[in-house]
């Protein structure tokens, strides 16, 4: 099954892609095991079978068409694959050009950055990013089984939040040495990587022109015209994330990084040596003193320059723990008694004020329900995101500004109302496992905005040492995992992940995998627009033969973009309409 359905007119909507992760996820766990035992030529080997497997080109076409972001953004063909029948079709589109694909130019778009100041992207054309997608399965295990322990940016089953809980554990603490820090940050690091550096540290990859295609390819910017890329890897690219850290390997040996040897502190970092922590081009090293840190920035400056990359000295700064310094969006500072806290930084929680606010203002004219539905995915992502940290006063000041824009919202679009009539008309005991009667919601639905503070703090769990879910022999550490490290969720949308195994019942993929943790509060508050409480029927998935089950119109977990193809399968099989409705919650 490796390969998967041949027949060109397969229905995409019935292939068992249970069967094709499996098939995938062992090819990887081969990959990374002949990697750890040096046998090349058998990684090579296994490299060719996983490009060529039609399950790793369902799953690729699958993953950029169905569950990316920016499956409806274009490239410069501007093509995309929004229905079913569209990503069959992109499917053997992918697998006609193995092999012969000649990578287009990615398109330039901008988006907004701090300070005004705005971020090149590029966006690759559909079937570039099908295909960078096909290679970074065959890719990623290989350099799974090599890349350093403290790495956590854009790695399976690593997250933001890992990075954070070394640092605590570094830093906290009376006995805690390393207080200098050089919190450093790179120039352009994606668009300055040097090419003739990361394809020569590919090796002998069998993909290896392709990757270099992709590099090559151009720019093609409105206005401009095409402008050709000597270096760098585009912002945008489903694969561009694996080079940075394949480009950036060997970080933690060039500052001077040491890892004990014995078999109980193994993982531990040796005595006297740094500690450096790095999320992609972003990274931290904790050092003893502060002509340490110096030593380590100039070893590292040289070290970058081979890899045409260099640090950007207006923000790469050399502070001390009691003076604090803000990582992936969280404040860490010691304090005279030597107490370490990790907050929200001061920039992030102005920037969900703002966010908060430009969204109210977009809103006047609209009912309760568009409230409720546009900001509840945003409060509910920046939570779980913060939810691990020492965050309980800044959730309860945003649920006072937030009530605060509620009700502005409500007086001005209510003027000749009085205060009693607002308050009985959008406010109440609206969740009714909560005391709170100041509750925004709609009297006419029961739908209500949750808040900040309902999210309870949570210390995240450190994943251990250099484990990897490509690792064969973890998969029960990784499978205990799964079931210890819950989600930010409420009790009830816990249970049903739970008596789902956490998968959704109409397409049988992961509604949250441990392996693949949201990185930031955008792809959290993602996560909760993309996933839905339905009752599906499951007399017509059974009667289709899909994993239907056995308890009726229950409610479920499952993907919004899942249920609306349900929807519509039901709408075109009249024979089971009276057998199979299908309804919201």
């Amino acid at each position: 099954m490796v390969n998967g359905p041949e027949d060109p007119s397969f229905d995409w909507d019935a292939v068992d892609w249970r069967t094709c992760e499996q098939e995938v996820r062992r090819l990887r766990q081969r990959i990374f095991k002949a990697t750890q035992e040096q046998d090349w030529a058998k990684v090579r080997s296994l490299q060719k079978l996983m490009l060529r497997s039609r399950s790793n080109t369902l799953l690729s076409v699958r993953q950029v068409t169905q569950r990316n972001a920016g499956r409806k953004t274009a490239g410069v063909d501007r093509k995309v694959a929004l229905t079913s029948a569209a990503r069959a079709q992109m499917t053997e589109r992918v697998r006609q050009g193995i092999g012969s694909w000649k990578p287009l130019p990615v398109r330039r778009v901008y988006i907004p950055k701090a300070q005004g100041k705005q971020r090149p992207l590029g966006i690759p054309v559909i079937l570039d990013r099908c295909h960078q997608a096909r290679v970074r399965n065959a890719l990623e295990p290989e350099w799974e089984a090599r890349f350093e322990p403290r790495s956590y940016g854009f790695r399976p089953g690593r997250s933001c939040h890992d990075a954070i809980e070394v640092l605590y554990n570094t830093l906290r603490g009376k006995r805690s040495k390393r207080v200098w820090i050089l919190d450093a940050d790179l120039k352009a690091a994606f668009d300055r990587i040097d090419h003739t550096y990361l394809l020569s540290t590919l090796g002998k990859f069998p993909a290896r022109d392709l990757i270099a295609g992709w590099l090559k390819a151009g720019v093609f910017e409105a206005g401009k015209g095409l402008t050709p890329t000597d270096e760098g890897t585009p912002q945008g690219g489903v694969i561009s994330p694996l080079l940075m850290n394949v480009a950036l390997h060997g970080l933690e040996e060039a500052a001077g990084v040491r890892y004990r040897t014995e078999p109980s502190k193994a993982g531990d970092t040796a005595p006297g040596a740094p500690v450096l922590v790095r999320f992609a081009d972003d990274f931290v090293a904790c050092c003893h003193s502060r002509q340490e840190a110096q030593q380590v920035r100039e070893r590292l400056a040289g070290w970058l320059t081979q890899r045409g990359l260099s640090f950007n000295e207006d923000k790469t700064t050399l502070v001390h723990i009691a003076d604090g310094f803000d990582f992936l969006g969280f404040n860490l500072r010691g304090y005279p008694n030597r107490k370490l806290l990790i907050k929200p930084s001061k920039t992030a929680v102005r920037r969900i004020r703002e966010r908060l606010a430009a969204e109210m203002r977009s809103l006047r004219g609209s009912n309760a329900v568009a409230v409720i539905a546009r900001l509840a995915p945003i409060v509910r992502g920046w939570a779980a995101y913060y939810r691990g940290v020492v965050s309980a006063r800044v959730f309860q000041s945003l649920d006072a500004y937030t009530w605060h824009l509620t009700w502005r919202w409500a007086r001005r679009g209510h003027s000749r109302k009085s205060r009693t009539w607002i308050v009985d008309r959008y406010y109440g005991q609206f969740n009714k496992f909560r005391g709170d009667h100041w509750v925004f919601g709609d009297r006419d639905s029961g739908g209500y905005l949750v808040k900040f503070s309902w999210t309870p703090i949570v210390r995240h769990t450190l994943v251990k040492g250099r484990s990897s879910p490509d690792d064969p022999a973890q998969a029960e550490y990784w499978a205990r995992r799964r079931t210890r490290v819950k989600p930010p969720l409420d009790g009830y949308t816990l249970r049903l992940l739970t008596r789902q195994e956490a998968r959704c019942p109409l397409c049988g993929d992961h509604l949250l995998s441990a392996e693949q943790p949201p990185q930031s509060p955008q792809e959290w508050e993602r996560w909760w627009q993309t996933v839905t409480r339905k009752a599906i029927a499951a007399d017509y998935l059974r009667n289709v033969g899909g994993p239907g089950s056995p308890d009726g119109d229950h409610i479920r977990l499952v993907h919004a973009g899942c249920h609306r193809g349900h929807l519509t399968r039901v709408r075109n099989s009249p024979a089971l309409h009276s057998s199979a409705p299908s309804r919201p919650a």
